[in-house]
């Protein structure tokens, strides 16, 4: 058992959208979750009230900007904001799973860059680091002009598929688009073992036009993706990979949503397990072959080592233990 943190300079607050992962961090750092009051009135409105002071320590605030986003998002920058006005030192925002980091580009004409306006309100609110886990896109942290950790999984699902004897040639790190090579390669580095790429002949992203570049045949399959939303791409992608003659097909995001239907699309996919952090608290219901791993030694290793003023880089260089 962590022993508790004797240091008074820092406080740490859990908002709504994950409080078990809150808590793990506050069991994992020792540092106690501090009081607050959150409500909404009948309108919507939103409504906090911090019950203990904060007046010059270093407050962290833990809040994923998931579903509903913006609910969430207005709680965190609401609590920022009592914060700021309560004499907090500095605010660190802790969000393992960043709302909106999707609209980090115009793709077509006349759309927003939200993923920027999102870091606007945040750094306007009074935020002065953000702390969070595996951005959609990496060039996210350029939109904001104050600190951003962005923290790694991989280490992590490398972990989890090296116990699990998921290593070597008899293993193959699946994109289900390509966009994903890199992040595929990754973790086939991990694992040494080769990657292959889900591409389609047109936009539709069906099994009907997909293709795989690269060797599944008898192979143990690995899909990989950061974000786990409506299912559609795992379940496509796994049946696809399925058909090209891989033996077992195993599936894993940073962050699991499972939005909508997802979890009865997944079940009926060739899926022997689905991997996801504990990024997100999940209200829908979860596909039959989940399994989590918790994220919160590694947040709670970042927040002690900014607020002791040491490196956080050693998180990303972290190796697996075999």
């Amino acid at each position: 058992m962590v022993e508790p943190y004797c240091d008074k300079s820092i406080k740490l607050f859990s908002l709504n959208a994950n409080r078990d992962l809150a808590e793990k961090i506050s069991q994992e750092s020792g540092i106690p979750l501090g009081k607050l009051s959150s409500r909404q009135f009948s309108d919507g409105e939103i409504q906090i009230n911090i019950e203990e002071s904060v007046r010059g320590v270093d407050v962290y605030i833990i809040q994923s900007t998931s579903y509903p986003v913006n609910d969430h998002l207005w709680e965190l920058l609401i609590m920022v904001d009592a914060c700021k006005r309560a004499s907090a030192r500095t605010v660190t925002v802790v969000t393992p799973y960043f709302g909106y980091a999707r609209q980090d580009r115009i793709a077509a004409s006349r759309e927003p860059i939200t993923a920027k306006l999102v870091a606007n309100m945040l750094v306007k609110a009074g935020v002065e680091r953000v702390v969070t886990l595996d951005l959609h896109a990496a060039q996210v942290q350029g939109f904001y002009d104050i600190p951003v950790d962005n923290l790694l999984t991989m280490p992590m699902f490398a972990e989890h598929y090296i116990n699990a004897g998921l290593t070597g040639s008899d293993v193959v790190v699946v994109s289900p688009k390509n966009s994903g090579v890199k992040r595929a390669r990754s973790l086939a580095e991990y694992l040494d073992a080769p990657i292959a790429i889900v591409d389609y002949a047109d936009d539709d992203s069906s099994r009907d036009s997909g293709y795989i570049i690269g060797d599944v045949s008898g192979k143990k399959a690995i899909i990989i993706d950061d974000i786990l939303n409506t299912g559609r791409t795992f379940s496509e992608a796994a049946k696809l990979i399925k058909e090209n003659g891989a033996v077992e097909v195993y599936a894993v995001a940073s962050h699991g949503l499972f939005a909508g239907g997802a979890a009865e699309l997944l079940d009926q996919a060739p899926i022997e397990e689905i991997v996801v952090t504990d990024s997100v608290s999940c209200k829908e219901k979860l596909p039959k072959q989940i399994k989590y791993i918790t994220s919160s030694k590694l947040l709670a290793e970042a927040l002690l080592n900014i607020h002791e003023h040491k490196p956080v880089s050693p998180l990303f260089n972290y190796k697996p233990k075999a």
